[in-house]
């Protein structure tokens, strides 16, 4: 039987005591405890020891646990911090009454009418005391009652020891007498002992070439950034620049400007986050303003009513990043103009597993002389083709801000037809108070429905949750399926 080195010496350390620790043997070994127990393992499967794993648990206090060791659990300090009654005020000037009152509450401690606190005469100690006074003596103890009730509170963790014992078996022992080769193995060999011929004297070291090696678990980028990051890519590939901008915008800007009306449902309370904070409208605003109450100087009757220069002035975080197009062709009214953006939105949604009240969207908008409908299909089919949907189809839409419009939907097995977004040309009501004379050619796409087809998701959560394990076993593809 052909052994490595270390097996030997292993199976040498265990010829005097038979059975021992992996700690003791790696200080015979001199080696890390951890690799003696790598050596047991390949020796136990060829049947020379026997490894037994022995997992003991313990709870110690936490940072937090270890202040109240000395006067005990909060709500006991400020039990005992009063006589029979004190008012609501004074006992919520002790300075752990946030944490207090709430358990002394739940536990029946005390009782509160009119805006005093009375004592219940029921304070005896409960399990969650007991355990606690069993650790502030200790500084560790065992499982037991009330131990659960510290964890959950963050006064106590869990810590987990794991030992192993080595023992040799009958066969380790017939190796053992019959006599094992202690020389050092030679695992590279030099050019002179091949030539010389001295290699075929050497005890050389065997490998198992039918062994996996050890996984190895590189550094590497979130699955769903891989995704976005690719998207960029893709667009800059197809001579598109980006813009960006901030989170918070004006109702101008977010609404306004992209001609949906201020009685529109998408700005009510279920739909949008409204914050305190106002900004001035821009410069030549009034041009939207006619747009809306009458047409301004177009064919078009606008939505009538009212403007409101107030509801414009408030702020919101962006539902969309169209709002952001707007404002890029408003700077840059003049062709060409082939843009794009990659952003989060906000949303009042119901979170579930195919909403989230914040997500990525992506925005792109193309403006020059000439281009059409039939330019837009062509460009979402030439990007949803690399992003490896390539059966593509277009079906009509409605969207307050395009006309035509279009919802794209790409085939994916299993599934079918999945809508990936909405599409258009930008309304001349949009277009015409900036000045901007040639058509516009713009789409959204919500990038998490196009991360959850390409990842086998079914929950979209999972693109925003911390799970280690979930990054290391997604394949890193090399771009697209």
């Amino acid at each position: 039987m052909e052994l490595t080195l270390n097996e030997k010496r292993l199976l040498v350390a265990l010829e005097a005591t038979g059975s021992v620790d992996a700690a003791v043997l790696a200080e015979k070994m001199d080696a890390r405890r951890e690799a003696v127990v790598q050596y047991a393992n390949l020796a136990g499967e060829r049947g020379l020891v026997d490894v037994d794993k022995h997992v003991s648990r313990r709870y110690v206090p936490t940072e937090e646990g270890r202040a109240y060791m000395e006067k005990g659990l909060p709500e006991r300090q400020v039990l005992e911090s009063f006589e029979e009654t004190i008012s609501m005020r004074d006992l919520q000037r002790h300075p752990l009454a946030k944490i207090a009152i709430g358990w002394m509450r739940k536990k029946g401690w005390i009782a509160i009418r009119d805006g005093v606190v009375e004592k219940t005469g029921t304070t005896a100690p409960g399990p969650d005391e007991a355990a606690f006074a069993r650790l502030s003596g200790s500084g560790a103890i065992e499982d037991g009652v009330g131990v659960g009730d510290l964890v959950k509170r963050g006064l106590a963790i869990e810590e987990e020891t794991v030992a192993y014992t080595v023992s040799i078996t009958p066969r380790g022992r017939e190796l053992l007498e019959a006599g094992l080769d202690l020389r050092e193995e030679v695992e590279t060999l030099t050019r002179e002992q091949i030539l010389s011929g001295e290699w075929k004297d050497l005890p050389l070291r065997r490998y198992d070439v039918t062994k996996l090696p050890r996984r190895a678990y590189p550094g590497k980028t979130h699955p769903y950034q891989r995704i976005i990051d690719e998207m960029r890519r893709t667009l800059f590939d197809m001579g598109f620049e980006e813009m960006a901008g901030g989170i918070v915008q004006s109702s101008f800007w977010n609404f306004d400007a992209l001609f949906q009306p201020q009685d529109h449902p998408a700005r009510e309370m279920q739909d949008t986050f409204f914050l305190g904070e106002r900004w001035p409208l821009p410069a030549g605003y009034e041009c939207v303003r006619d747009m809306h109450e009458h047409g301004g100087e177009t064919s078009s009757t606008g939505w009538g009513g009212t403007w409101s220069a107030a509801k414009a002035e408030q702020c919101v975080l962006r539902t969309h990043t169209t709002s952001l197009s707007i404002q890029h062709l408003a700077a840059n009214p003049e062709p060409p103009v082939r843009a794009f953006c990659i952003g989060r939105v906000y949303r009042r949604e119901a979170v579930d597993p195919t909403h989230l009240a914040e997500f990525e969207q992506l925005e792109g908008i193309v403006m020059d002389e000439g281009v059409n409908f039939r330019h837009l299909l062509g460009f979402l089919k030439e990007f949803y083709a690399k992003m490896g949907f390539e059966k593509v189809r277009f079906r009509p839409g409605y969207f307050p801000y395009t006309e035509p419009s279009v919802e794209p939907e790409v085939y994916v097995d299993g599934l079918g037809w999945v809508e990936l977004g909405g599409a258009g040309i930008f309304r001349e009501e949009v277009t015409a108070p900036f000045g901007i004379e040639h058509q516009v050619l713009a789409w959204g796409l919500g990038i998490s429905r196009v991360a959850m087809l390409r990842l086998g998701l079914r929950d979209l959560r999972q693109l925003y949750r911390s799970d280690v394990e979930w990054v290391r076993e997604t394949p890193t593809y090399g771009g697209r399926r």
